[in-house]
C-alpha cells in the first residue's frame, strides 16, 4: 500500500540558498504554507499587491530552523539584513510546488 494520502500536510519543510555577502549562500530550512491549487493561483495573481517582501514571506512562510523565533520583526530582520533573502525563499517556495506539481 501507498504512503500517500489524498489531503496533504498544511506545512511542508524546504532548504533555502539564503545568499550572504562575500560568503558561500547558507543553507536554511523553512517551514512553508501548504496551498492547493485555486489558493496557489490566487497567491501568484496577487504577488505584486504585497506591501514589500517581508509581507510575501510571512505569506509563505511558518517558521524556521534559525534560534531566532519566527516573528514578522525577525523576518523584516532578515529580509533587510541579506538582500536577496526574500527572493531565495520565493524561489524555494516555487520550485517545491512546481516539483510537487511535477511529481503528480
Amino acid at each position: 500500500m501507498a504512503n500517500f494520502s489524498l489531503v496533504p500536510e498544511p506545512t511542508f519543510k524546504a532548504k533555502v540558498d539564503i545568499p550572504v555577502p562575500g560568503k558561500k549562500a547558507q543553507k536554511l530550512e523553512f517551514t512553508f504554507k501548504w496551498r492547493g491549487l485555486d489558493e496557489f493561483r490566487a497567491f501568484m495573481d496577487n504577488l505584486g499587491n504585497y506591501d514589500d517582501d517581508t509581507a510575501v514571506v510571512l505569506e509563505i512562510v511558518t517558521g524556521w530552523e534559525l534560534s531566532d523565533a519566527y516573528t514578522p520583526e525577525n523576518v523584516e530582520k532578515l529580509v533587510k539584513n541579506y538582500i536577496g533573502s526574500a527572493g531565495a525563499i520565493l524561489n524555494a517556495y516555487l520550485r517545491e510546488n512546481a516539483a510537487a506539481r511535477v511529481g503528480n
